[in-house]
């Protein structure tokens, strides 16, 4: 861990240095904000963190930030619900640990969909952000869509028997929530919601067999490898959407100098955390390869996977999600922005 909060500070120290240096370039009153997150710093909260540095910077230490890690605020569960009631100014939040909450954001967390490709996945999900549904489910609870986590695609590690084949995953018990977790249980394994810190308690009681969690940075995060006997490599089943959302009523009282420095940084928030991921992985990798058994797909297998849980649980959750709101609509939207990403590259 210690290793890992060291790498972390390092990439976001580096993504803020690297900047031209303009102190106290914003003037404003002294602002406190309070984020809650789950979990230790990582790579999905270096961007945060260095937009905490950049704040500072740029206010002569008058809008401070800060982060507050393993739930101490809250549970992640509940964020939304204190956004609502004000409790905090910002919150990171998984989309599939609440999809009642946020129907229309679980569409990040369908499987198969066309974001492998780093820069199409940060298109997608930059315009996501701005899209009428998503910011509609943020709005019922006083929050604002701020900027992704742009995680990475899962893949999956587990204990006891490897399953080598798609076959293999029947009877499994999975760590796997939204549509990836529909997919699983396409192939016959038993798909658990669970939060982050929840899956490690799961794995050491025995109650889990597997668990997808974006590769690699996120299993080293929870100490996942520490259990584990075997991963996965190339399945790339999916990803989801664990981003960070901001009080709505926090945000509006904010001077509009304050507001616009919260916006015009959200790339620095995004390259910070690509950053940390693509160092986080170059080491990860090598660790898993020497510790554990790495199971490769075929591309055939791969292919069978993507036609039995690709477009029909896509099919799926538009039919299940049509009376809520225009689901088929915010999916051929993000169809629409990977298309354009690419077209562009």
């Amino acid at each position: 861990m210690k290793r890992m909060v060291g790498t972390i500070c390092a990439v976001a120290m580096a993504a803020t240095v690297a900047l031209p240096a303009m102190a106290a370039n914003v003037e404003g009153p002294s602002v406190f904000w309070k984020i809650s997150m789950y979990g230790n710093p990582r790579a999905l909260t270096s961007g945060m963190e260095a937009l905490a540095v950049k704040l500072a910077d740029e206010t002569d230490g008058k809008f401070r930030l800060k982060i507050f890690y393993a739930e101490q605020l809250g549970p992640v569960r509940e964020s939304l619900d204190a956004l609502k009631l004000n409790a905090f100014e910002g919150a990171g939040i998984c989309e599939f640990y609440h999809p009642g909450k946020n129907p229309a954001w679980t569409v990040f967390s369908l499987p198969f969909l066309p974001l492998g490709d780093p820069a199409v996945d940060r298109h997608v999900r930059e315009r996501m952000f701005e899209h009428p549904a998503i910011m509609a489910d943020m709005a019922k609870w006083n929050a604002l869509p701020y900027a992704s986590g742009l995680l990475q695609q899962f893949e999956l590690m587990g204990t006891g028997r490897k399953p080598e084949t798609l076959e293999g995953w029947k009877g499994l018990r999975v760590r796997a929530g939204g549509g990836l977790g529909d997919a699983l249980a396409r192939l016959g394994a038993t798909p658990q919601t669970l939060s982050a810190p929840e899956t490690l308690i799961a794995f050491q009681n025995g109650t889990v067999d597997a668990a997808a969690f974006p590769f690699t940075y996120a299993h080293v995060a929870f100490k996942i490898n520490d259990e584990a006997e075997w991963f996965t490599s190339n399945l790339a089943p999916g990803t989801s959407e664990c981003g960070w959302v901001l009080n709505k009523t926090a945000f509006e009282a904010l001077p509009p100098q304050y507001q616009d420095l919260l916006m015009d940084n959200r790339g620095l928030v995004l390259d910070t955390q690509q950053a940390a991921y693509a160092a986080e992985d170059q080491e990860n990798l090598a660790m898993f390869r020497q510790d554990l058994e790495e199971i490769v797909y075929t591309d055939e297998q791969r292919a069978d996977f993507r036609e039995l849980a690709g477009q029909p649980v896509w099919d799926e959750w538009v039919a299940a999600n049509s009376d809520a709101f225009d689901a088929q609509g915010v999916l051929d939207a993000l169809l629409a922005y990977a298309q354009e990403a690419e077209a562009a590259r």
